[in-house]
C-alpha cells in the first residue's frame, strides 16, 4: 500500500475520535503484513485512566481479529481535529508496538498530510525497548 493512501486513511478517521474532555483528536492507520488496514481512534473517559489511544485501539482491533504481523502505522492528530504538527505516540503505545513488531523493521509515520510526514523505525522512537525475547528462557 502506498504511504500516501495509508496517511489519508488515518486522516479520514480523525473525526471518529471520542474526545469530550481534551478535544485532541488522534487517529491511526495500522498496516498488517497481509495488506489489511485497521484504523483506531483515541477514546476518552471521564475517569481518565480507562482512556485508550488511537494506536492501541488499532492494534487491539487487529490482534482481536487474529493478526500478529505488522508493517507500518500512521499517526495523526490535533486539537479540535485540526492537524498542525506531528503527533508522536505515547510511551504506552510504543511499548504495545514493541510487543508485536520488530524494532528495526516496523515503520512509524507521523503525518500532517499525505505530502508532509516523517518516517521512523520503532527502534528510533523506543531505543533499548523491552520485548518478548527478554522473557525467553534459555
Amino acid at each position: 500500500m502506498e504511504i500516501k493512501t495509508l496517511i489519508q486513511t488515518a486522516i479520514d478517521a480523525l473525526p471518529n475520535s471520542y474526545v469530550p474532555y481534551s478535544r485532541f483528536h488522534v487517529a491511526a492507520a495500522l498496516l498488517c503484513k497481509d495488506g489489511t488496514v485497521y484504523t483506531g481512534n483515541n477514546i476518552e473517559n471521564a475517569s481518565y485512566t480507562p482512556t485508550v489511544c488511537a494506536e492501541r485501539c488499532a492494534f487491539f482491533k487487529a490482534v482481536g481479529d487474529g493478526k500478529r504481523e505488522f508493517e507500518a502505522i500512521v499517526i495523526c492528530g490535533g486539537l479540535h481535529g485540526v492537524i498542525t504538527d506531528y503527533c508522536p505516540p505515547c510511551g504506552v503505545c510504543r511499548q504495545v508496538m514493541r510487543e508485536f513488531c520488530a524494532p528495526d523493521d516496523f515503520k512509524i509515520y507521523l503525518a500532517k498530510s499525505p505530502e508532509d510526514y516523517r518516517e521512523f523505525t520503532l527502534e528510533q522512537i523506543l531505543p533499548m525497548g523491552f520485548g518478548p525475547e527478554n522473557l525467553e528462557v534459555n
